[in-house]
This record gives C-alpha cells, sequence and structure tokens, in this order.
C-alpha cells in the first residue's frame, strides 16, 4: 500500500513540474508578427480606390475626382527585401499616366477599357515582382 502511495506522490509531483515547465517556456515565447510595408498598405488602398472606381462605372457614375493618394506609389517605403528597380520606376510611371486617363472626359476610348488598361497594367507589373496579389487584381477587371 505505501507503495502505491509513494508512486503515486512521485507521478504528481512530475506532472506539476511538468506543467510548470510548460507554463514557464510559454510566457517566454515571443511572435514575430507580421507588419505590412508601406508600400503594401498603399497597395492595398489603391485596391480599394480601384475597386470603388469599378463600381462606379458599373453603375453608370463617371468618376470625375482624381484621388491624390495615388501618387504616393513613388514614395512609399517597399518591404526591406524590396528595391526600387528599372521595371517598378517605369510600370509605375506607366500606371500613372493610364489612371489618369480614366478621369479623362474628353477620351474617345470607352471608360470601360481606359479602367481596364489599368487594371492589366497592374497584372503585368505584378507579374514581374510580387506575383502573390495578381489573382486579387484580376478581380478588378470589368467583364
Amino acid at each position: 500500500m505505501r507503495i502505491f502511495l509513494c508512486i503515486g506522490i512521485l507521478f504528481i509531483s512530475c506532472n506539476s513540474e511538468k506543467q510548470k515547465i510548460s507554463e514557464s517556456e510559454t510566457s517566454k515565447k515571443e511572435y514575430d508578427m507580421y507588419v505590412p510595408s508601406e508600400m503594401a498598405t498603399h497597395m492595398n488602398r489603391m485596391f480599394d480606390i480601384q475597386e470603388n472606381i469599378k463600381n462606379q462605372i458599373q453603375s453608370g457614375i463617371i468618376p470625375n475626382e482624381f484621388p491624390e493618394e495615388i501618387l504616393k506609389i513613388h514614395t512609399a517605403k517597399l518591404s526591406d527585401f524590396k528595391e526600387r528597380n528599372q521595371n517598378f520606376e517605369a510600370f509605375s510611371h506607366l500606371f500613372l499616366e493610364r489612371f489618369e486617363l480614366i478621369f479623362d472626359t474628353t477620351s474617345s476610348v470607352p471608360l470601360k477599357q481606359r479602367y481596364n488598361d489599368v487594371v492589366n497594367l497592374c497584372i503585368s507589373c505584378h507579374q514581374t515582382e510580387c506575383t502573390g496579389p495578381i489573382p486579387r487584381i484580376q478581380k478588378l477587371i470589368i467583364k
């Protein structure tokens, strides 16, 4: 009987020791949280802007106010492991030129086509760098 009592006490004390160790290990665990770069945040905002323009066009509303924050594409800080290269610079300048055409009321090119040209340009740029968002960007195309 004493043997069973001793084994029981030993078993309980070992389990409580393991629990103390696991609690101290978890309290010291640090997590590396993802913090998006300024450019990633800006790209998400540009997506929202383009989605809003898409909704306007589909509702028959002609967009008339150029969102100036789009211009941050030239100044937003990239992720630490990325650099502005010639491709990025060329695509970003072309993007702004095409984006401005959406708001050109004198253009003979249909609004839907001008808008889709911008979206397709985003896709083309993302095919050279950062391909992950392409499926999301494709949802912006007006069919």
